[in-house]
């Protein structure tokens, strides 16, 4: 069996917490054990119903207007989203394990858009990103502009 794979994730959202506020964009890199990528994912998802603009956020999207621009291209409702993002975890060729940094809120949009959308978490385990600092380089890699660092790797997008 291959070895576990690590799949760290960077989000881009539009307030605290999800349900009153929405998933914008969503990034995934996987990661064999010894550090080497093997696929990554991306995806903008539309705001959800009723869902607002945390005043924040609205303040720090005003700061990055391209961003946000690239956030909403291209947008797919989140169940479309959420099912190719699932689809996507379940062809990795081994037992994924999510990757997190604890201080952002990655974790809390993905577990609530995936439980909401799908009605599962398909990830083996979670595990918290400074357990892998040591190890590899735990980046998910993000388009926006706001975000890029000098050695980031062009995303594949998903459809």
């Amino acid at each position: 069996m291959p070895p576990d794979m690590y799949v760290t994730t960077h989000i881009h959202t539009d307030g605290p917490i999800p349900g009153p506020h929405s998933l914008l964009t969503l990034t995934s890199a996987a990661f064999t054990a010894d550090g080497v990528l093997t696929a990554t994912f991306t995806t903008n998802v539309r705001e959800l119903p009723g869902a607002t603009l945390h005043p924040i956020s609205l303040t720090h999207w005003r700061t990055r207007a391209d961003d946000w621009l690239c956030t909403r291209r291209a947008s797919r409702p989140p169940v479309h989203a959420m099912t190719a993002y699932a689809r996507w975890i379940d062809r990795i060729p081994a037992a994924a394990t999510f990757v997190t940094d604890t201080d952002r809120p990655d974790y809390l949009f993905v577990y609530w858009y995936l439980q909401r959308f799908t009605g599962r978490w398909p990830f083996a385990g979670t595990l918290p990103e400074a357990e892998l600092h040591d190890c590899l380089d735990c980046t998910a890699y993000c388009s926006l502009s706001g975000c890029r660092a000098p050695h980031e790797v062009p995303l594949a997008h998903t459809s």
